[in-house]
């Protein structure tokens, strides 16, 4: 029977790995997180199918029994904000270089296969050049970014260096159910999402003709399976895990307004320290290598998130 690690298990993208995991035969899954960005309520409904151990990634000796003979842990474990990193940079390099450092020696001490990381955009920067290729010099802007890309490159390292298989997936901007819209560093299509339902217009920062490659969860769940399955040839390597187009945030809003049947004008700020203007992914080496095909598109992503978000309204009203 198959062993699989989450790390971060409890958070928004870690806690849909944890349910599309489940969905094969054949295998225990085993959740480490320490709750300081993760919800237990995100797991409520799998508990009893899964192994829960809170424990804290910046301690290696919390984590190295819960790794012990995984066929694949699933790095998810982070302070995952741009601009929480820098106003506060150092509680983002614990988590994100040191806990990461931690995963991948546990994992090659302890007889683990491979280790699929969750890696960033963000470490392309703000680059002219669309869409964003494997191959481009890295610009990050931000601790973050940094930091995302250090884990990419210990990965290379433990790979070449221990036997320890790696495969590191760039997100691009990951949306769907369980994103927490209530965080000042919460994602933008969450935080319409809540604003879209309460009525409530939205500050946009900058413009809004921000360009993100929106990703819906369920799909960036499917790379992360196909990344652990794939062969042993793509260890080491890096791959773009976004959808291939490209929207603005001015966008996005207006296509809320279109499904809820409302006219709300946007709040506009200040552009965000460390935030790039465009993100889109060339999607090719991972559909070469890993099989990466998108199921969903940016629209029938958000009407299934809004559905979400709206549902879990309607439920703690009447809690």
């Amino acid at each position: 029977m198959k062993k699989y690690v989450v790390t971060g298990g409890a958070g928004f993208i870690g806690s849909a790995l944890v349910r599309g995991l489940l969905k094969q035969e054949g295998c225990t899954v085993t959740v480490i997180d320490n709750l300081l960005t993760g919800f237990a309520r995100n797991l409520d409904e799998v508990r009893n199918r899964i192994i829960f151990h809170e424990a804290d990634i910046r301690r290696f000796d919390s984590i190295t029994r819960a790794i012990r003979d995984a066929d694949t842990v699933f790095h998810e474990a982070a302070i995952p904000s741009v601009p929480r990193s820098i106003k506060d940079p150092v509680p983002s390099h614990e988590v994100n270089i040191n806990g990461t450092f931690n995963v991948l020696r546990a994992a090659a001490e302890n007889g683990v296969r491979r280790v699929v990381y969750a890696a960033s955009s963000s470490a392309y920067g703000d680059t002219p050049l669309l869409p964003k290729v494997e191959t481009m010099l890295p610009r990050p802007r931000s601790p973050y970014a940094m930091q995302k890309l250090a884990g990419e490159h210990y990965c290379s390292v433990f790979a070449g260096c221990f036997g320890l298989e790696t495969v590191a997936i760039r997100y691009f901007n990951v949306y769907g159910p369980r994103q927490d819209p209530n965080s000042p560093y919460s994602g933008v299509l969450s935080v319409f999402c809540n604003a879209i339902l309460s009525r409530t217009a939205p500050t946009i920062f900058g413009d809004g003709e921000t360009s993100r490659d929106f990703t819906f969860v369920e799909d960036v769940v499917a790379l992360n399976l196909k990344a652990a399955s794939a062969p042993a040839s793509v260890s080491g390597n890096v791959y773009n895990g976004g959808n291939g187009g490209r929207i603005t945030l001015n966008q996005a809003w207006e296509l809320l307004q279109k499904m809820e049947g409302v006219t709300i004008p946007a709040n506009y700020g200040p552009s965000r320290a460390g935030d790039v203007k465009d993100s889109q992914a060339d999607t090719t080496r991972a559909k070469q290598d890993l099989g990466h095909n998108p199921q969903f598109s940016f629209e029938e992503g958000m009407r299934r998130t809004l559905a979400w978000y709206a549902s879990s309204l309607t439920n703690s009203a009447r809690g």
